[in-house]
C-alpha cells in the first residue's frame, strides 16, 4: 500500500515492499515541500513500476489535506511569502525589449504565457479574499 511520507521539508510517494523477510520502503516519487500528486507523477509511477496497483484517489486526498495553508506561521506558508518576494523583485527587474531581442526558440512567448496565467490565478485568489469580506489589516483596505 502506498502512502505519503514527510522527511525533512520533502514528501515522497513511498510503498512497503517485503524482501528477504524485512519491510522495505520502495520511494516511488519525490512530491517535493508542497506535495502534489500531478498527471505527471501517475504516469512516472506507473511506467517505472507497473505491477503496482494504486489508489490515485485516495493518495490524491491524503495529500490535499497535508500542507497547513491556513496557518500563517507554517513553515509552508511563510516559504510561499519569501517566494512571492523574490519572484517580485524578479519580475521587477525584468526587461521586456532585452529579452525580445534575445529570444531564442519564442521563449519571450512562453514567458508572457506564464504571465497572464500568473495573472488570471492572482485575480481570482485576491476575488476570493474580498469575497470573504477581509480586509487588509494594516489599513483597513481590502486588497485590491
Amino acid at each position: 500500500m502506498a502512502f505519503v511520507r514527510r522527511k525533512g521539508n520533502t514528501y515522497f510517494l513511498v510503498h512497503n515492499v517485503r524482501r528477504r523477510g524485512k519491510v522495505r520502503q520502495l520511494h516511488l516519487a519525490k512530491l517535493g515541500q508542497r506535495p502534489r500528486i500531478t498527471d505527471d507523477v501517475v504516469r512516472k509511477v506507473s511506467r517505472n513500476h507497473p505491477f503496482l496497483d494504486l489508489d490515485w484517489s485516495r493518495l490524491r486526498e491524503q495529500v490535499s489535506s497535508r500542507v497547513e495553508l491556513f496557518d500563517i506561521r507554517s513553515q509552508y506558508v511563510q516559504g510561499l511569502m519569501h517566494s512571492l518576494r523574490n519572484l517580485n523583485l524578479d519580475l521587477a527587474d525584468l526587461s521586456p525589449p532585452l529579452l525580445v531581442m534575445a529570444d531564442q526558440a519564442n521563449s519571450s512567448r512562453e514567458l508572457v504565457t506564464h504571465l497572464r496565467l500568473l495573472r488570471s490565478t492572482l485575480d481570482i485568489k485576491l476575488d476570493q479574499f474580498e469575497r470573504t469580506g477581509t480586509t487588509n489589516r494594516q489599513g483597513g483596505r481590502r486588497y485590491r
